[in-house]
């Protein structure tokens, strides 16, 4: 079985609240896209899987007024969270009873489940009949539009160790799942490159993490010397792949 590939410590911990959570304000295209696979309804619970400090689960409940309950792994990452309940468990064993939820929503995270066949077949027992699963992702061979690997191109080789669109569709076909719609959704990561080359931090970003040291100070000066010439935010567009 493989492993998770970063088991966020208490120093990564603190290095991805402080810069991996976004502005909401470079996240609308998100809650729109969300909106439309969501159908947010009174009473709702969404369930996210991988909630890490907790920023998504918060946007969840003020932009949708559902219930989220979260589930995270790692108690460093909980213990920076402020959204409740936030439940400590895996994908693959998670803490709700049976057709407890109506949705869920994955961020990110799923490179870092060992074993995505016993997570989607968890999703398919938690979830109600129908419920979306909503897989936000960088995708391998989709890095295209992610300004880390434009600057990181080193990185683009751990990007491809992740589990590709094949991959998690198969598996979660192979759970009752089929696909509903796979769409890239644009996201202002940061005003300026200059914004983005001061808030990177290597310890949040388990591509910088699994690079060599020189190819990371490689990117680095790559990336501070376009900074100091470019002007205009930096848009990412990572994958939303809904399943139901």
């Amino acid at each position: 079985m493989a492993v998770a590939l970063i088991p966020y410590d208490d120093t990564d911990s603190a290095a991805f609240a402080a810069t991996r959570e976004l502005p909401r304000s470079g996240l609308q295209r998100w809650r729109h896209a969300v909106q439309q696979h969501l159908r947010p309804r009174t009473g709702a619970t969404v369930l996210d899987v991988g909630a890490g400090t907790g920023a998504w689960a918060a946007a969840f409940t003020d932009w949708f007024g559902v219930r989220v309950v979260g589930v995270e792994p790692a108690g460093a990452m909980r213990s920076r969270a402020a959204h409740r309940p936030l439940l400590a468990g895996d994908a693959a064993a998670l803490p709700l009873r049976d057709c407890a939820a109506d949705a869920a929503w994955l961020s990110a995270m799923i490179h870092h489940v060992p074993d995505l066949d016993a997570a989607a077949r968890e999703l398919r027992r938690v979830l109600r009949p129908g419920a979306p699963v909503l897989i936000r992702s960088p995708f391998p061979g989709r890095h295209q539009r992610i300004a880390l690997f434009r600057w990181f191109p080193e990185a683009v080789r751990i990007l491809d160790t992740y589990p590709d669109l094949a991959r998690v569709r198969a598996t979660f076909a192979a759970a009752g799942f089929t696909v509903s719609t796979v769409e890239p959704v644009a996201q202002t990561t940061a005003a300026s490159l200059a914004e983005f080359a001061e808030r990177l931090d290597r310890r949040a970003h388990t591509p910088l993490k699994l690079i060599t040291d020189e190819e990371y100070a490689a990117g680095l000066a790559r990336l501070r010397a376009a900074a100091s010439g470019t002007t205009g935010p930096v848009v990412d567009h990572l994958d939303l792949l809904v399943l139901r």
